[in-house]
């Protein structure tokens, strides 16, 4: 069995809710051995957001979405032992990620600064709603709010109604920035020997997102328009409602769009000169688009697919969930994937999408229970005994 890409690295995720833990789920599925430290008794919030719940259990389908091939271990790091614990962990650990509020752990001295001196090879990587700098630094955010402040919701939705992303967008975007980071200063790591602090922000990665929407901005300065399900590269890039169902039609360049209009039968918009080219269709996109409409509605969506695919015309169609995971596509790249879990039997998982042809995604372990592995881990790396484990449970360290 070929190895994975990141073995012999040791994670401690300090972090909960989404983005965080999206990231070091991501190095436990790359190989990374992933330590979840959790509050005793309570643990990760996201636990309890449910329901949807696994079948038999009290874990909460989001925690399930963003904890597997990780062990959980229960420590108060509120307490004096508590951090000495944290700081035992942290001292054999490759990289620590928290999400903690600006300022929280330096009163613990569990902050960068202090963890850095004892594990100077540490990748210590923070994840806060707004920074460790600036006005806003120590103020709560989450995803909603962070899609309006970024402008994500300033160039979504319909001209008279901004609407966020359904799925919690930014957290996602940050959880990728976030292991992507961490990658990186682990190769300047494994370089150089030194570790380093990554500051991450979720409103900063919310406006990295708005990539072209934002260059558009500034290179024009013109404010982008809400279009609803229509794009501002080339036209078409929109939905279209057909004779009985929406798709998806992308066409933006010229060649597409002749083959569009050969599919269509209506290879007389090639004459027109505003809409013979991409720039005068972008041009005249409120002329456009009502023939477009027309013209989709001549046939069934089902039509339409197959002869834009016989065209060789980007096209796909609107996806409710069970569409979506009975996708022959789908099924085929094998993104359902599943797992044994001891509580709740077969348990059903969104995979990896990530493809590595010498250290592949090699298996999924189930997201552990609260403390499930808090004596192996604490006897394997802190030198904890059983009658000390035993103390630290009657003590609520543990």
């Amino acid at each position: 069995m070929p190895s994975t890409a990141l073995a012999g690295i040791r994670v401690l995720d300090l972090s909960r809710i989404l983005a965080a833990p999206l990231a070091t789920q991501m190095l436990g599925d790359l190989g990374a051995e992933v330590i979840k430290v959790e509050r005793p008794g309570t643990g990760d919030d996201s636990r309890t957001y449910g329901p949807p719940f696994a079948p038999g259990t009290d874990a909460a389908a989001f925690y399930l979405s963003c904890n597997r091939n990780k062990r959980s271990v229960t420590v108060n790091h509120a307490t004096t032992e508590g951090q000495e614990l944290i700081r035992a962990l942290a001292a054999r650990s490759d990289v620590l990620v928290e999400n903690f509020r600006a300022g929280t752990l330096a009163k613990y001295g569990l902050d960068h600064t202090s963890l850095l001196a004892l594990n100077p090879r540490l990748v210590y990587l923070s994840v806060t709603g707004f920074g460790q700098t600036g006005p806003y630094a120590r103020r709560p955010g989450y995803d909603g709010i962070f899609q309006a402040m970024s402008g994500m919701m300033s160039v979504s939705g319909h001209p008279d109604e901004p609407m966020k992303v359904g799925v919690s967008m930014v957290d996602i975007l940050t959880g990728l920035y976030a292991a992507t980071a961490v990658l990186a200063a682990l190769r300047h790591r494994d370089a150089t020997g030194e570790g380093q602090f990554v500051d991450l922000s979720l409103l900063d990665c919310g406006l990295a997102s708005l990539s072209h929407f934002a260059m558009n901005y500034l290179v024009s300065g013109e404010v982008p328009r809400r279009r609803g399900n229509g794009g501002y590269g080339g036209i078409p890039s929109q939905a279209f409602q057909c004779a009985d169902k929406p798709l998806f039609l992308v066409a933006g360049n010229d060649k597409q769009f002749a083959a569009f209009c050969a599919a269509a039968d209506r290879t007389d918009l090639l004459q027109d000169p505003r809409f013979a080219t991409t720039s005068a269709r972008i041009t005249h996109r409120e002329e456009i688009l009502p023939v477009l409409e027309d013209i989709m509605r001549t046939r069934t969506r089902d039509e339409w697919l197959a002869l834009l695919d016989q065209h060789d015309v980007p096209a796909g169609p609107f996806n409710e969930m069970p569409e979506v995971f009975a996708d022959p596509q789908i099924r085929h790249r094998e993104m359902l994937a599943e797992t044994e879990d001891p509580e709740s039997g077969r348990l059903p998982l969104l995979a990896n999408p990530i493809r590595l042809s010498a250290t592949p995604v090699g298996s999924y372990a189930p997201p552990p229970a609260l403390g499930e592995h808090t004596a192996e881990v604490l006897g394997r790396l802190a030198g904890v005994t059983e009658d000390q484990l035993d103390g630290l449970r009657a003590r609520g360290v543990v």
